[in-house]
């Protein structure tokens, strides 16, 4: 049980890391797969599983397989070991049934494929409540271009996966539309947008002094 409950309607940082800050991702297919699970499992209705859902799709069509979306994703980034997500919640219980899906949908995918058993993300998520401008404008650089935060070694570059290009382009995909034009208009526009978020990583990276967030006990 969570102290405090996840409300409908807020909007919330969420992040985790692999456990013992293992990798998450061995190959490109994982990724795609970790990505297809944040997609798949957003939906009121359950889909089972990914392979389940695939059948009722191909049996169906997937203009009778749409369910109204758990969760509205605002910015993501995807890390070789963690990641960060902010997301409204859209219905009650959403964001846990949401992150505990695809988490535990990935997991087993994941343990499948290496012969592996256990936890592969560190406990279920952590959540902070988005709950003053401040604090929003600096989460949303924060995550929209985490990536630029952490020295991530050239081999693993291609692992990354972030909302930013959504943002630059203004055509959004895993990003909710309705939340992502919200945005930009905020920012006052895509350039502004990026050169905000620029800003914030740069401020974040002097602070830390390329000491981790978390031991600093702030953020992954």
């Amino acid at each position: 049980m969570r102290k405090e409950p996840l409300v409908t309607g807020e909007s919330y940082h969420i992040y985790n890391r692999g456990v013992d800050k293992r990798d998450i991702f061995v190959d490109a297919k994982d990724l795609e797969r970790f990505k297809e699970s944040i997609r798949q499992f957003n939906q009121v209705d359950g889909i089972g599983s990914l392979e389940m859902h695939h059948k009722q799709v191909r049996a169906l069509g997937s203009h009778q397989m749409s369910s109204k979306p758990l969760v509205a994703i605002i910015a993501f980034c995807i890390n070789p070991n963690h990641f960060h997500l902010i997301i409204k919640q859209l219905v009650d219980g959403g964001i846990a049934k949401f992150l505990q899906k695809f988490q535990a949908g990935y997991t087993y995918y994941f343990n499948q494929k290496y012969e592996r058993t256990g936890s592969l993300f560190q406990g279920t998520f952590k959540s902070k409540l988005i709950d003053d401008d401040d604090y929003s404008r600096k989460i949303f650089g924060y995550t929209n271009m985490n990536y630029l935060v952490h020295d991530i070694p050239e081999n693993k570059l291609h692992f990354i996966f972030a909302s930013d290009k959504e943002y630059e382009r203004g055509s959004f995909d895993f990003v909710s539309k309705v939340e992502g034009q919200e945005m930009i208009k905020i920012f006052g526009g895509k350039e502004s947008l990026k050169t905000h978020c620029r800003e914030i990583i740069s401020i974040i990276r002097d602070e830390r002094n390329k000491i981790s967030l978390e031991e600093l006990g702030e953020l992954p």
